[in-house]
């Protein structure tokens, strides 16, 4: 038995912690990453929102906006930009060609073109740009939905060329859907037959082919503030693509706070867009890019810091649960054998075990137990008991309730229904007389059942009080002479006058009880006998009617509840078959002895009082 307990205590100890320790180390693996990742992405979203608030204040000054994207890529380590409507970055004052316009239809005009999808930023900063001005140049753009953008810039002089791939390479794909002969073709070639064909089968949108002489150009300075946007080229490259998204997409589905991620050479990164809609409700965009690997390596970071956790767990696991199995089962044997004994009813073990801790305190708690349990069982049975007993009478109660209750209902329905038909109108009177007498019946049926229930239930504490009790037999002999003379009865007295000691109010209704029992079921015109007769420092009361006998078998059921007898006794009008029930009650209260018998021609109910000296 020790045996068992030590192992049982030491293997639960030991597998608890090592769930603990399992179920963070999976948690961190698992839901760390998600949750550290959410995190992050949330604060960003609250900085890019009050960046949104800074950014509409700046009313478009370009040195302003540069600055504040500056500052937000220092603080959250995050690119951000900001894009008109058509997707251009609109701080990209220092990073454009200006071209004159020389063919015939658009002499003059002149067109600016940022380089920052055409030039990556890294290249610019390392050699010597080879967009000079005045050279000769091949422009072509797209237009489409009111968004002309130039995906295609060639220097005539240097036979040089400038691709904006992603725009092109959704042209390219959507053409060759009925141009297969492209792919026969280099990239200039196939541009221009692109122009050719797009006419024909994609009327949606336009290539545009200009010739013209560089103006002006300007390249972005190292140092400048926009540089750091223009030297990350992978965030030049979403930028593009997001523009891409905005020419071609019938729909623009950037109308809300955005979120998007993107994959590559296994890192992921976080794509935010956020619409922005100024006082005079042009629309422009918030862009940002940042980067999850450091999400990536703090839980990577994690998972090899547990390994060697759950190693030190386990060892300071099993050391400290082998202690203190020990520990604890060698007084828990105690413990048992002594609580065995109890549960036996047993009370004279005591456990000997006396150190200052909890299972010390318990040793001694139930030492405490053993000496007091005994004497509280007995009075523990006694509440039970009378629990069982005042449950019975709430449903003796509701069920005698409901039963008694029947019959008046039922009358009163019936005279209801005949006065609505109005089928004896002219005995309406009578049929409200009714009613009403059942109403009272179920009044003094409710008041008596109150009372039966109030002395039954166990709970009713009464006053004992000295009294005369010929007096009070005469006044109650008083109360009733309307129903004695009207049944034309006999009434005969035979009283001592002597002090007896009892609750007065209680033994009132207990006599009449008697007396109107007596009344009732005593034919007219017969006689009613009462007498008190003193009998060993007790008083007899006797109440004995002429009339019919109760059958011997029924004698004892006369105290029961609605108790009925024979057709020959039974209750006359107005009689609730419970006075009798609540005289047993309280006799039972007083510790009374009682009882009924058959004399040569009626029935005797007495009860006994004690005298008061």
């Amino acid at each position: 038995m020790k045996y068992g307990i030590v192992l049982k205590l030491f293997l639960l100890t030991t597998t608890l912690c090592l769930f603990i320790t399992g179920t963070i180390y999976i948690g961190q693996t698992i839901f760390f990453k998600q949750y550290y990742e959410n995190q992050k992405v949330n604060d960003l979203k609250s900085s890019i929102k009050s960046f949104e608030k800074q950014y509409l204040k700046s009313n478009g000054n370009v040195q302003s906006i540069q600055q504040l994207e500056q500052d937000f890529y220092r603080t959250n380590n995050t690119w951000i930009t900001t894009l008109d409507k058509k997707g251009n970055i609109i701080s990209s004052n220092d990073y454009y060609v200006k071209i004159k316009i020389n063919d015939e239809k658009n002499s003059n005009q002149f067109v600016t073109i940022p380089l920052y999808h055409l030039l990556k930023g890294e290249d610019v900063f390392k050699d010597t740009p080879t967009i000079t001005m005045g050279e000769e140049v091949d422009l072509y753009t797209i237009e489409k939905n009111n968004i002309i953008l130039p995906f295609y810039l060639y220097s005539v002089q240097n036979d040089s060329d400038w691709l904006n791939q992603f725009i092109w390479t959704r042209i390219d794909n959507e053409l060759q859907m009925n141009s297969k002969e492209l792919k026969e073709y280099n990239l200039h070639e196939k541009i221009t037959i692109s122009i050719k064909y797009q006419n024909q089968y994609h009327p949606n949108f336009r290539i545009n082919q200009f010739k013209g002489i560089v103006q002006n150009v300007r390249f972005p300075e190292q140092n400048d503030v926009s540089s750091i946007i223009y030297s990350n080229s992978f965030f030049m490259e979403r930028i593009s693509d997001f523009q891409t998204g905005l020419l071609f997409n019938e729909q623009n589905q950037f109308t809300t706070f955005t979120t998007d991620n993107y994959d590559t050479n296994g890192i992921k990164y976080k794509l935010f867009i956020d619409p922005v809609k100024d006082k005079n409700g042009n629309i422009s965009y918030i862009f940002a890019m940042a980067s999850l690997q450091p999400v990536d390596e703090a839980a990577q970071m994690v998972n090899d810091y547990f390994i060697y956790m759950i190693a030190f767990v386990l060892l300071l696991t099993i050391l400290a649960s082998f202690y203190y199995s020990i520990k604890i089962a060698r007084p828990l044997l105690k413990i048992n054998n002594s609580t065995r004994k109890i549960a036996g009813l047993d009370f004279s073990e005591r456990i000997e075990y006396f150190s200052k801790d909890e299972i010390g305190d318990i040793s001694q708690n139930i030492n405490l137990l053993s000496d007091t349990l005994h004497s509280h069982i007995t009075q523990l049975q006694q509440d039970i008991e009378k629990e069982k007993q005042l449950e019975n009478t709430r449903k003796e109660f509701i069920s005698g309730v409901s039963h008694e209750l029947k019959t008046p209902l039922s009358i009163m329905k019936g005279c209801i229904s005949i006065l609505k038909d109005g089928v004896a109108s002219h005995k309406k009177d009578y049929y409200f007389e009714a009613m009403e007498k059942e109403v009272d019946k179920m009044d003094r049926l409710i008041i008596d059942m109150l009372e039966l229930a109030k002395y039954e239930s166990g709970t009713y504490k009464m006053k004992m009080e000295s009294f005369y009790l010929d007096k009070v037999i005469e006044h109650i002999c008083h109360q009733l002479h309307l129903e004695i003379e009207k049944t034309q009865l006999t009434i005969h007295k035979e009283l001592t006058s002597i002090k007896v000691l009892a609750n007065q109010h209680l033994i009132e209704q207990v006599i009449t009880n008697y007396i109107t029992n007596a009344i009732r079921y005593t034919p007219l015109n017969e006689h009613i006998y009462i007498s008190t007769i003193v009998e060993n420092e007790q008083v007899k009361v006797c109440v004995e009617n002429k009339g019919s006998h109760i059958p011997g078998d029924q004698l004892e059921k006369v105290w029961e509840r609605f108790y009925r007898g024979d057709m020959s006794r039974r209750r006359s009008e107005g009689s609730t078959g419970l006075g009798l029930a609540i005289s047993k009650n309280i006799l039972d209260l007083h510790g009374l002895q009682y009882g009924v018998m058959n004399t040569s021609d009626g029935v005797l109910f007495y009860f006994y009082l004690n005298m008061n000296r």
